[in-house]
């Protein structure tokens, strides 16, 4: 089968649902999205290794050439889940609108795999000395479990590492870290004319906002990083979810919330400070309430400063390397050893929202940005920065 063209690949990719949740009715297996990604990279010659993390999903390691160091190119296979009705287009097809491709993914992260297909094929014909990795990793979005599960198993993958998160193609070197978080409280309930009958979660769950709310206006205050756009850390309530009528006291409500650490603050301190503000909550409430991560926190990440990587992206790219408030796998890579930035195409501002989109203009930009990293570090491994 013919490799199909850059446009046909985001296409492809976007119309192939891939879904991850911490909500399991919205959560589907990404491995439709990894099968496509491995035809297409095994058709080139591409060895290809699909490891499969938890039931329905997989993360994809494609290697071309051989031996120690090379480059690896990585992205996330999953998307957010979508609200369909406020999209302008159908986000699970390609759409061209005023100049960009429209469509969950294209930005946040798909569109980064057809992208470095495209940068690849010219090459193909030229011996690698060192070899290109290319790793599309699952639940990113959720839970990062693609991620760590390689840096748990240790293998080492190659001398530098390029996440093509969306930053309008300039290097990242630093970000925050990524905390969410659950609280399940349960109650009693009881007809909604008689208070005595019944305990309400809900009335619960609103003390316990309260205490995260001033806890965040606590942390504001006393940590700020300025080379970050949003230089304090943050803590989102994402969702909600409690009760079943109104003249019901409510009698579970469950809160699911994001806390993004700047580097230096300790996620098992963080966790200890909002433990001691919620548990007195119970005994007021005469509630159960339940306290505990999603998942374990994804670090902060740093890469240094003086890094080749580093150093070679800000000269192929005009830019200094930055700082950016969003989190990404970069730590986990950085754990096996890669030098590591997060550079890729499009605006984090739209990634996450209805009609999420790729500015066409940085297709040709993001190609040739990578194929030279790939003639650097597969074509002429000691080449100099």
């Amino acid at each position: 089968m013919p490799l199909p063209s850059l446009k046909e690949q985001f296409a492809q990719l976007i119309a192939t649902p891939s879904v991850s949740c911490t909500q399991p009715s919205l959560d589907v297996s990404n491995l439709p999205v990894i099968e496509l990604l491995a035809d297409w990279l095994g058709s080139l010659g591409f060895v290809c290794e699909r490891q499969e993390i938890s039931p329905g999903k997989f993360n994809l390691l494609a290697t071309y050439g051989s031996g120690p160091g090379g480059l690896v190119l990585a992205g996330h296979s999953d998307t957010v889940p979508f609200d369909e009705a406020l999209w302008k287009s159908d986000p699970l097809k390609l759409t061209e609108i005023d100049g960009r491709w429209v469509g969950l993914g294209s930005c946040d992260m798909k569109g980064f795999f057809p992208l470095i297909i495209e940068a690849v094929l010219p090459l193909l014909d030229q011996p690698f000395r060192q070899p290109l990795l290319i790793l599309a990793t699952c639940d990113e979005e959720s839970s990062m479990a693609g991620a760590r599960a390689l840096a748990d198993a240790g293998k080492p993958l190659g001398r530098a590492a390029v996440i093509g998160e969306p930053t309008g193609l300039r290097p990242v070197r630093l970000h925050k870290g990524v905390m969410m978080e659950r609280i399940d409280i349960l109650g009693q309930s009881g007809h909604s004319s008689d208070p005595s009958l019944g305990h309400s979660a809900l009335e619960a769950m609103h003390a316990a906002i309260g205490e995260l709310i001033g806890l965040r206006s606590q942390w504001q205050t006393v940590y700020n990083n300025p080379q970050f756009s949003v230089p304090q850390p943050t803590l989102n309530l994402g969702c909600i979810h409690g009760g079943d009528n109104p003249n019901r006291i409510c009698g579970q409500c469950s809160l699911e919330f994001d806390l993004r650490p700047l580097p230096g603050m300790d996620p098992d301190m963080l966790r200890a400070v909002i433990r001691e503000k919620l548990f007195p909550l119970a005994e007021r409430y005469q509630v159960k309430l339940d306290y505990a991560p999603l998942f374990p926190a994804a670090p902060p990440f740093e890469e240094s400063a003086e890094a080749e990587l580093v150093k070679l992206a800000e000269r192929l790219t005009g830019h200094r390397a930055e700082a950016v408030a969003f989190g990404t796998e970069a730590a986990y890579l950085q754990r096996l050893g890669c030098e590591t930035i997060v550079m890729g195409p499009g605006d984090i501002r739209c990634a996450h929202q209805p009609d999420e989109y790729l500015d066409m203009s940085l297709l040709q930009p993001t190609v040739r940005l990578l194929r030279q990293l790939i003639e650097h570090y597969c074509l002429s491994p000691v080449a100099s920065v």
